[in-house]
């Protein structure tokens, strides 16, 4: 499964994600687009899911017609200490979502 970790995803979190692809936004090259513009130009570029924490996401875009998922990690900060113990309920829903679904986990 390819993923796109969103800016406001620390980096690190790659290694926690094995054995998904994982690109953050600035290394697909997608630096500083808004939430729209992003999903597109990441399901052209093939990306399966975005990985965010961005809670807002679901009510701004309409995402029925998408065909890419989103997986929304709820934590206390985007600090990679607060979000890796989220780690095995990523894996998990990653495993079950489908194109065009919002997960929040």
């Amino acid at each position: 499964m390819k993923l796109l970790l969103d800016e406001c995803i620390p980096r690190k979190l790659k290694k926690y994600l094995q054995p998904h692809e994982c690109k953050t936004v600035p290394e697909a090259g997608f630096a500083g687009k808004k939430n729209g513009v992003l999903l597109a130009l990441a399901e052209v570029a093939g990306f399966d899911d975005l990985v965010t924490m961005d809670r807002g996401i679901e009510y701004e875009q309409n995402h029925a017609s998408r065909a890419m998922a989103i997986l929304i990690i709820r934590a206390k900060s985007n600090r990679l200490a607060d979000i890796a113990p989220s780690n095995a309920a990523c894996l998990r829903a990653l495993k079950t979502i489908d194109a065009s679904q919002i997960l929040r986990v």
